[in-house]
C-alpha cells in the first residue's frame, strides 16, 4: 500500500501546487486554496483508492470540498480491491504567502491505513516539536529553557547556536521572551508552521526546534512526517471557545491535559507524507512555470520502506513545445 500511496500521493500535492501557484502574489488566498482544493480533489479521483478525508477543510457544512468524512478515490459501487486510506490535508499551507508572493508555501498531505492518523477537532494544539537527534528528550510540559539545554546537550551545540522557529502572533509574546532569555536563536514565521517543523528534522535546514501554539490539524500532519523522519511532535489541546471544547470532547479529546506524542497522533504502519512546494522555502523549491509547462519539487516519506525522497518532476502542458531541462 505504501508503494501506491507514495507514487500518487505526490501526484495530488503536485496537481494542487501548480494550481495555487498561480495566484501567487495576486492577493487572492481564498481564490488560491479553492485552486489548491479542486486540484488535489480531482487527482485523488482518479487514483485506484477508497479513501476517507479524516482531517480536511472542516465540517460538511463549510467546506465544499475535502471535508471531513468525504469518500474520494476511484473505487466504484461495488469494488473490495482497492485499499481503504485515511487522508489528512492541508491542501495549501501559506494562503497569506501566497497571496502576498512571499516564501514557504506548501501544499501537504498524509495518509495511512484506515485508523492511522487521529480525528482532530479544527482548533489549536500548544506544540513541541525536534529532530531525531533530540527525540525523545524533551518534555512539553517543561519550561522552554530547559527543554533548549537538553536539545543543544543532545546536538552537542550552546544554546546560542539553537535556532527555534515560533509563528509571530500576540499570544506568543511570553514564549518568544522566555526563548531569548535562554539564549537560543528565534525565526518567527507568520505563517506555515507544519513546514518549519518537518525542517527541523531534516539536517541542512538550520532549524532546531518548533514551539508554540498552532492548528491541531496540521499537528496531525506534522506527526506523520515526523514518524517517517524519526523526529517527535508533543502536543496538547488548546480550545479557543466553550464551543471547540465540546467538540473536542465528542472526539475524545475532552483532557486539555494529556501530552499527545507522535505515536499518539499518527498511529498508523503503513504512513506516507507528501508535500509539494508552491512558493520557495528552507527545504523545497516553488513551482517554476515555463512555456509549455512547470517544474515542482516535492518531498515524499514513506514509513515502513524508510524512504525519503525529494522529487523533481518537469510537467508537460504543452507536448508540441518540450521543455528544456536544466539539470
Amino acid at each position: 500500500m505504501e508503494q501506491l500511496l507514495a507514487l500518487e500521493m505526490v501526484r495530488v500535492t503536485e496537481a494542487a501546487a501548480i494550481a495555487s501557484a498561480r495566484f501567487m502574489g495576486r492577493g487572492e488566498k481564498d481564490e488560491a486554496d479553492r485552486a489548491a482544493v479542486e486540484a488535489m480533489r480531482q487527482t485523488m479521483d482518479e487514483i485506484e483508492f477508497d479513501g476517507r478525508i479524516v482531517i480536511g477543510e472542516g465540517e460538511r457544512d463549510e467546506a465544499p470540498m475535502l471535508y471531513i468524512g468525504e469518500r474520494v478515490g476511484r473505487r466504484g459501487a461495488d469494488r473490495e480491491d482497492v485499499p481503504r486510506v485515511d487522508i489528512a490535508v492541508d491542501p495549501l499551507e501559506g494562503t497569506n504567502l501566497v497571496a502576498h508572493g512571499q516564501a514557504g508555501a506548501i501544499t501537504v498531505l498524509a495518509a495511512s491505513e484506515k485508523g492511522g492518523l487521529v480525528h482532530a477537532p479544527d482548533t489549536y494544539l500548544e506544540k513541541l516539536a525536534v529532530g531525531p537527534g533530540a527525540a525523545g528528550k524533551v518534555d512539553i510540559r517543561l519550561p522552554p529553557r530547559e527543554n533548549l539545554a537538553r536539545i543543544a546537550s543532545e546536538l552537542r551545540r550552546a544554546i546560542s547556536d539553537i535556532t527555534v522557529v515560533i509563528l509571530e502572533r500576540p499570544r506568543h509574546e511570553t514564549l518568544i521572551e522566555q526563548v531569548r532569555q535562554a539564549g537560543a536563536r528565534i525565526k518567527l514565521i507568520t505563517d506555515g508552521d507544519l513546514s518549519a517543523a518537518i525542517s527541523c528534522a531534516v539536517q541542512g535546514t538550520g532549524v532546531h526546534a518548533v514551539m508554540g501554539i498552532g492548528g491541531a490539524p496540521e499537528g496531525v500532519i506534522t506527526a506523520a512526517a515526523m514518524r517517517c523522519l524519526g523526529g517527535e511532535i508533543q502536543a496538547r489541546f488548546r480550545y479557543r471557545n466553550d464551543e471547540e471544547r465540546a467538540r473536542g470532547a465528542r472526539m475524545g479529546h475532552g483532557d486539555e491535559r494529556r501530552i499527545y506524542r507522535t505515536e499518539d497522533l499518527a498511529s498508523g504502519e503503513h504512513l506516507v507524507f507528501a508535500a509539494t512546494g508552491v512558493t520557495p522555502g528552507d527545504l523545497l523549491e516553488g513551482v517554476r512555470f515555463f512555456g509549455g509547462g512547470a517544474r515542482t519539487h516535492s518531498l515524499v516519506m514513506a514509513y515502513q520502506t524508510k524512504t525519503v525522497r525529494f522529487v523533481d518532476t518537469v510537467h508537460m502542458f504543452d507536448r508540441e513545445r518540450p521543455p528544456s531541462v536544466r539539470l
